[in-house]
């Protein structure tokens, strides 16, 4: 799908969810970011006014836009200084880790509430509860996309870091001494939607599966409902 049908098939909780995310979830990523690196002992976001959920401190305007019209995005990535670090190589890991985790810890407290309006919905018709569920189902989708494409291992996005924190010495270095333009090759990568197939296919795998993981809630609420 390109860019602009993907524009053009945006619906009202798809934007609604985004909107969503720029508030909360991704200063809950950056937070992440910043909180797992001053358990490993680097406390230079803390320091920089960066440990912290309130979005004013996140939010990068044109990457904010672009989530909410494009479904990718970004916010302003918190400092690290691995020098801090206690083991540093093993310390970036973590913290790269710790951004899209807590997104997938999103999706799926987002999908533990689907399964708990589900029941109510089957059971009442309620326009209110069918709105809040569509809006769930995109919060619950969006969180896991961004999860998934901060995992590719591509420079600046979190996978990357990982990467070169897990890849040789001479490798690792390559990557570091060539981030611009591996950095091109990912926009190219996201214009021409290559990335689109993948990710979509990765992402309704992991939907399916929050869904089973959490289907006996609904069973639950729906056994209390009877």
């Amino acid at each position: 799908m390109s860019l602009l049908n993907h524009f053009r098939n945006l619906n009202l909780y798809t934007i609604l969810a985004r909107v969503a995310i720029v508030l909360l979830i991704l200063p809950l990523h950056e937070f992440a970011h910043g909180w797992m690196a001053k358990r490993c002992g680097d406390d230079t976001a803390e320091e920089s006014g960066r440990l912290t959920v309130n979005p004013i401190a996140h939010i990068a305007p044109i990457g904010a836009v672009l989530l909410i019209l494009c479904g990718f995005g970004w916010a302003k990535p918190v400092p690290i200084n691995p020098a801090r670090m206690r083991n540093p190589r093993r310390s970036v890991i973590w913290v790269s880790l710790a951004g899209p985790v807590s997104n997938l810890l999103a999706a799926l407290f987002g999908m533990i509430l689907l399964q708990v309006v589900l029941p109510f919905l089957n059971a009442s018709g309620n326009a209110v509860l069918l709105a809040f569920f569509y809006l769930l189902q995109a919060f619950v989708s969006v969180n896991i996309g961004l999860a998934l494409f901060n995992l590719i291992p591509i420079p600046p996005l979190d996978g990357s870091k990982v990467l070169m924190c897990l890849l040789p010495y001479k490798q690792s270095t390559w990557m570091m001494r060539n981030q611009q333009i591996l950095n091109i090759i990912l926009w190219v990568l996201i214009l021409t939607s290559v990335l689109s197939t993948p990710l979509s296919w990765l992402a309704g795998k992991l939907y399916l599966l929050f869904a089973w993981g959490t289907n006996w809630i609904g069973d639950l609420v729906q056994m209390a409902l009877s």
